[in-house]
């Protein structure tokens, strides 16, 4: 019998997030809807937008539960062009900081080493639901030495 791995972590939105997406997404319909039924044509066109984009953010949230899960033999990052799995030894792990809007913004990046699959992925807070730097240093601390 296979001993049983607890040492697995894995990180998404938090739930409250994405959940209050779902809430004003339905808000911003309805009030797309509302202004449809009173004529005013640039609320509904303002409405429309804002809905569409929550709708996708909240079903982008919904959807890539986990966004990033790790173990002992490596991680698995789901996006959506599908969910890869990587060992250890085929990612680079580094941590960026750049200003955004005036403030500075720590991410996750997720390199491959393999010149096969240059698809770099960055996770920022909101992704992982936890700060970039914690999540790193548990992920290191999983590494393999």
């Amino acid at each position: 019998m296979k001993p049983v791995d607890n040492s697995a972590r894995s990180w998404a939105p938090r739930a409250g997030l994405v959940g209050a997406g779902w809430v004003l997404a339905v808000a911003a319909t309805a009030g797309a809807v509302l202004s449809v039924r009173f004529g005013d044509r640039p609320g509904t066109l303002l409405l429309t937008v804002a809905a569409l984009a929550l709708l996708a953010a909240a079903l982008h949230g919904t959807l890539l539960r986990p966004r990033l899960t790790a173990d002992g033999t490596g991680l698995l990052v789901r996006t959506l062009s599908g969910t890869r799995r990587f060992g250890w030894h085929e990612v680079r792990l580094t941590l960026s900081t750049v200003r955004r809007f005036g403030r500075e913004v720590t991410v996750l990046e997720v390199e491959p080493l393999d010149l096969q699959s240059p698809d770099l992925v960055v996770l920022g807070w909101t992704e992982l639901g936890a700060d970039p730097r914690d999540v790193h240093e548990e992920l290191l601390a999983l590494r393999p030495a």
